[in-house]
């Protein structure tokens, strides 16, 4: 089974940066799509971020030229760089994927466990 573990989050100030990563394991797999989500306290999960496996990035309004999303193939890893936070930004940030197991065939779309991200003074 593929797993996904994000690391990174934490409580910024605002204006500060913090660089998010998410991991990919397990065997014999590859990966389509990358991309990051977040949920904000009463609010619907939201795309922040995704990227294809040839590095082709798309990015939700609200973050474009703040957030970098960016990928390792090699490591099968996934990194959110997010500069000039604000406290509008907090939320759980989760890392998700989809992609095919190489013997089967048999595809996946899974979620990391997600990885707080609090801006505040």
């Amino acid at each position: 089974q593929v797993q996904l573990v994000e690391s990174g989050g934490g409580l910024v100030q605002p204006g500060g940066s913090l660089r998010l990563s998410c991991a990919a394991s397990g065997s014999r797999f590859s990966i389509n799509d990358m991309g990051w989500y977040r949920q904000a306290p009463g609010k619907q999960r939201e795309l922040v971020a995704s990227i294809t496996s040839g590095s082709s990035a798309k990015y939700a309004d609200s973050v474009k030229g703040r957030f970098t999303i960016v990928r390792d193939n090699a490591k099968n890893t996934v990194y959110l760089q997010m500069n000039s936070l604000k406290p509008a930004v907090t939320a759980v940030y989760y890392c998700n994927a989809d992609g095919y197991y190489r013997l089967s065939l048999r595809s996946f779309y899974i979620w990391g466990q997600g990885t707080l991200v609090t801006v505040s003074s």
